[in-house]
């Protein structure tokens, strides 16, 4: 990549545009269920707070899930397991997700469900193997050449398409970078605008551009634009102090599953997963054992030479009594793995039939061996005072406005369904009161709710005795 560079001093105010509004903002953001969840919501002395770091309630399974980060943090949860029992709708997904937050912003976090092993074409144990892989790290350090800065401006620039003769095509792309010593524009290739376009990156975000390959990566969005920004999952970063074109050490966060894909898959190139992929040998089709040896023979390397630094994930496995003996058998050769990550299970189910077999019956349907290998945490139910906060919770983290009495009537849905429906009726609600041009949730608009659909037991028990749905 020769960028063509003009240098200008830097403009005495920070924001060489005005923030945009939100309203203006092509990028949309999509709110995760649970979004509010940022930690545990412990104090120092690992008692649980009122409502803390976005939790209701749940205090003893918080605290206990604070001793197994303490575990895990100390080294001493090797071999082991954390099983979540409860209800649905209990938070036992929140439970592990604050549990992977307290281990770091930057710590995989891998969940499936227990019958994700079914639905694939390829051997339920190699789903698991899978699933390990891509909840173990591995943060590399690089120094490289690199452009970083804001983007102060993102102009594509059309020519007469030379192949056809009809329509345009881009010739190249020019990008203003800033940062606290000055500003540089930069014409590049469209190769990287369509790489830009890729990271949805607009005017106001920070990026870094690798001299050498072309590589473009968002690092978030500049800190200038925050007050115009109400979404959580936006990360605003400082604008980049230096010269735009610089020497950086750069920190890259993969997973070994990304390796082994990777690995199994050479595209060429010069980035790290190429250049990894390049040591060992090519030109293979599927992620084999001897595969995964060989890459972790290199990972090893790298570690020893100081280069990058494994990082250990959360695997979550959500319904794990739907996992079958073969998957169980397996899962206790994985928890015996010198680089397993964090294992969490969870389940709804009382004593059941272990599957795949005909005779076993265990608690929660899972093997008495791999059940002594679990720290067992139990959630309890959510009161009806604990669903209005809950509810109030996801309201304020989706934007929404309630009226009056709303919540209270939210509240009891809850008490009388489940939590998980009550949350269910937020967003159609808000949809129906849009329509009708009102810019808060009405009463109205949770009664005509109720009468489109229907909570989990109130459909149960239209089901009449001969098991066919009543009129």
């Amino acid at each position: 990549m020769k960028p063509s560079t003009s240098t200008t001093p830097t403009p005495p105010t920070h924001n060489a545009f005005p923030p945009l509004s939100t309203a203006s903002v092509a990028r949309s953001s999509r709110i995760a269920p649970h979004s509010h969840i940022k930690a545990l919501g412990l104090t120092p002395e690992g008692f649980a707070t009122a409502d803390g770091a976005g939790f209701v309630g749940q205090n003893n399974a918080r605290e206990a899930c604070g001793v197994a980060v303490e575990l895990v943090k100390s080294r001493k949860f090797s071999g082991r397991a954390l099983l979540l029992v409860g209800a649905p709708g209990t938070g036992k997904t929140a439970l592990a997700l604050a549990i992977s937050h307290e281990l770091g912003a930057k710590v995989p976090f891998c969940p499936m469900v227990g019958s994700e092993v079914y639905s694939t074409e390829v051997k339920k144990t190699e789903v698991l193997a899978e699933a390990f892989r891509r909840a173990i790290g591995l943060r590399i350090k690089e120094t490289k050449e690199v452009y970083e800065g804001e983007v102060t401006e993102l102009t594509p620039s059309e020519s007469e398409n030379p192949l056809s003769g009809y329509g345009k095509t881009v010739s190249h792309v020019i990008v203003g970078l800033k940062t606290v010593k000055g500003t540089k524009q930069l014409r590049l290739d469209p190769t990287i605008y369509e790489a830009i376009l890729k990271e949805k990156i607009l005017v106001g975000d920070v990026i870094y551009i690798e001299a050498n390959t072309g590589a473009v990566k968002r690092v978030g969005r500049s800190d200038a634009y925050a007050s115009s920004y109400d979404l959580e999952s936006e990360t605003y970063v400082p604008l980049p102090k230096g010269d735009v074109h610089k020497r950086k050490e750069l920190v890259q966060d993969v997973t070994l599953g990304d390796l082994d894909a990777a690995n199994a898959r050479p595209q060429g190139g010069q980035d790290i997963m190429s250049v990894m992929g390049s040591l060992v040998k090519s030109g293979r089709t599927e992620v084999t054992e001897k595969l995964r040896r060989e890459v972790n023979k290199v990972v090893q390397s790298y570690v020893d030479q100081g280069v990058a630094e494994v990082v250990p994930g959360v695997v979550f496995i959500d319904e794990v009594h739907m996992l079958d003996i073969e998957c169980f058998t397996y899962l206790n050769a994985l928890l015996e793995s010198p680089m397993a990550p964090t294992v969490i299970l969870a389940t709804n189910r009382g004593n059941s039939l272990v599957r795949g077999t005909t005779d076993i019956v265990a608690p929660h349907g899972i093997p008495t061996d791999l059940l002594d290998r679990c720290l067992i945490v139990k959630t309890d139910g959510y009161t009806r005072d604990q669903v209005a906060k809950v509810v109030q919770l996801r309201a304020n983290t989706e934007g929404l406005k309630l009226g009056e009495g709303v919540i209270d009537r939210l509240a009891a849905e809850g008490e009388k369904s489940s939590l998980r429906y009550a949350i269910q009726l937020l967003t159609p609600a808000s949809i129906l009161a849009r329509l009708s041009g009102r810019d808060q949730i009405g009463l109205e608009d949770i009664g005509e709710m109720n009468e489109l659909f229907l909570d989990a037991k109130t459909s149960a028990s239209l089901i009449g005795q001969s098991g066919d749905y009543a009129p």
